[in-house]
């Protein structure tokens, strides 16, 4: 019988390897792997709807929920995690020295639904005592002029969010003093240490400790599949989820070899050391119930943040095939 061929769109990381090379096989399903960068990936998706299945950042997937049709479907799969208190930047020029600083300043954001932005807010409001709505954003692209939202947002009137000019952008913006820090995803072209800077310096330390204290590892990504090709195919939800898993546990297990590295990084081994006794060997894990904290703590920063209209359960994110783990 011949297999459904569906095309995925996804960027080229060592935990997707398995399906890029076709080394891991869907049930089912011919795979066509789209390696792309992620900006262009979510932008094709959530305004184009050009893939089957794709890649796509967890905030802008949330607010497509509140979307009629709504017109994906996620499963519980993370390709991207990253603590981001090393992404809040600041101008040397507006004097911040401390997260409560940046109350009543000017703050640049690419995308205000922007995933990354949404942690970053709702980390400082609640870990740092500076509330969503006692800054003003501004957004726009970060190193070339003119990006806007990838889907229409409504927000609350306490949330002020302005458009930078067209023909400026956050990163030079940033170096100049005209906005006075920026919640990103990527660092900017303008960060040196001198005219930016970063507002925790000592990053890794104060990610460590925030690991401690709340045992949460932000999830950035999801995997959206879109709405049609599933319910036209309700098997290939967890037919994808089981292949995903498959080429994250093979990458767990060649990323700990030790007769050479798998990556171009000198501490590579003693990294994976110290994350496996921080944080178990299942250290970027896959899957509903693992992952279920810390959803709900994305879902309450995204509430807080104005993008979500109601305050969303984990449970409804994903198809609900995905929810249960199949056991013997």
């Amino acid at each position: 019988m011949s297999k459904l061929k569906l095309t995925v769109a996804c960027w080229n990381y060592d935990r997707t390897q398995g399906l890029r090379d076709g080394s891991v096989q869907p049930d089912g399903i011919e795979l066509n792997y789209l390696s792309l960068p992620v900006e262009e990936t979510f932008f094709r998706m959530v305004r184009y709807q050009e893939f089957d299945v794709a890649e796509m950042s967890l905030s802008s997937y949330t607010v497509s929920l509140f979307k009629d049709p709504r017109r994906f479907v996620a499963i519980p799969i993370f390709p991207s995690r990253f603590f981001r208190h090393s992404c809040i930047y600041v101008s040397a020029k507006s004097g911040i020295k401390t997260p409560k600083d940046l109350i009543g300043k000017k703050i640049g954001v690419p995308e205000y639904q922007m995933t990354a932005p949404v942690w970053i807010r709702g980390i400082l409001a609640e870990h740092y005592g500076v509330p969503v709505d006692s800054v003003t954003y501004w957004t726009g692209g970060e190193e070339e002029p003119g990006r806007p939202e990838k889907q229409s947002i409504d927000l609350p009137a306490n949330i002020k969010v302005q458009s930078i000019p067209e023909d400026k952008t956050l990163s030079q913006m940033l170096k100049d003093g005209e906005i006075d820090a920026l919640h990103t995803a990527r660092m900017p072209s303008t960060f040196d240490n001198k005219h930016v800077v970063r507002l925790f310096p000592d990053f890794r330390k104060v990610e460590l400790y925030y690991y401690r204290s709340t045992s949460l590892f932000p999830t950035m990504h999801t995997i959206a599949i879109r709405r049609e090709v599933y319910e036209a195919n309700r098997w290939i939800a967890q037919s994808l989820f089981k292949a995903f898993c498959e080429a994250q546990r093979r990458c767990y297990e060649d990323i700990k070899q030790t007769a050479a590295h798998m990556a171009m990084l000198p501490f590579l081994n003693a990294d994976i050391e110290e994350a496996i006794r921080e944080m178990g060997d299942d250290y970027w894990p896959f899957g509903f119930e693992k992952n279920e904290k810390t959803l709900s703590t994305f879902l309450r920063y995204h509430y807080e943040s104005g993008l979500s209209k109601r305050l969303l359960k984990p449970a409804e994110l994903f198809a609900p095939e995905t929810l249960e783990a199949f056991k013997i």
